[in-house]
């Protein structure tokens, strides 16, 4: 085997891996990634697996990048070429909507299950998890400053009571979704975004 091949083999599989804990991530939370489960589903031993990440927490930390990407690819990437100001807040919001109720991953967000998981914890994970919800938040605050710059929204908007607001529609969201398998969330949550946002 040639060592282009071989590399590719190494990320192939490490993506494979990648992807099947974080759909059971998001189901079970991060704690519910054993090596032992993951070589068995994935046919592997224990230590091909380890080799990948050398630890469990290294797992977690990858598992949180790999959500990360998800979210990017099917949040702000599909809205990247909307207009700037309110009509892309408003788009941003739809597609994290459309995220939650097409169910990209199966047990809904992955990050307000691990947040809730890890917020009363110290360490790496749960930095990096504060990290990718800050980042988030920067997102939101720079589509709403722009929203007020260009006069679509008052100049006196309280920007975090902003954030606050739409990231619990989010949250209520994948809550009535996950728990009551509620069908009419995702019309309820647009509902909200029109009473904040308009359009």
């Amino acid at each position: 085997m040639s060592p282009r091949r071989s590399v590719a083999d190494t990320l192939e599989t490490r993506q494979r891996i990648l992807e099947r804990s974080l759909a059971i991530a998001s189901a079970e939370g991060l704690e519910g990634l054993t090596i032992g489960r993951l070589a068995d589903e994935l046919g592997m031993s224990k230590a091909g697996l380890l080799g990948h990440f050398g630890t469990k927490e290294g797992l977690q930390l990858a598992v949180v990048d790999e959500a990360a990407a998800v979210f990017s690819r099917e949040v702000p990437e599909r809205v990247k070429q909307a207009p700037s100001g309110l009509r892309h807040l408003r788009a941003v919001c739809e597609a994290w909507v459309s995220y939650l109720e097409r169910e990209v991953l199966p047990g809904g967000c992955f990050f307000t299950a691990a947040t809730t998981e890890f917020d009363g914890r110290d360490g790496r994970v749960r930095d990096a998890l504060a990290g990718m919800n800050a980042l988030w938040r920067r997102d939101l605050r720079i589509h709403i400053r722009r929203a007020m710059s260009f006069g679509e929204l008052p100049g006196d908007t309280d920007v975090d009571q902003l954030i606050y607001e739409i990231v619990g529609i989010m949250l209520a969201l994948n809550h009535f979704l996950q728990l009551e398998h509620d069908a009419a969330a995702p019309a309820r949550a647009r509902k909200a975004i029109r009473r904040l946002l308009g359009g």
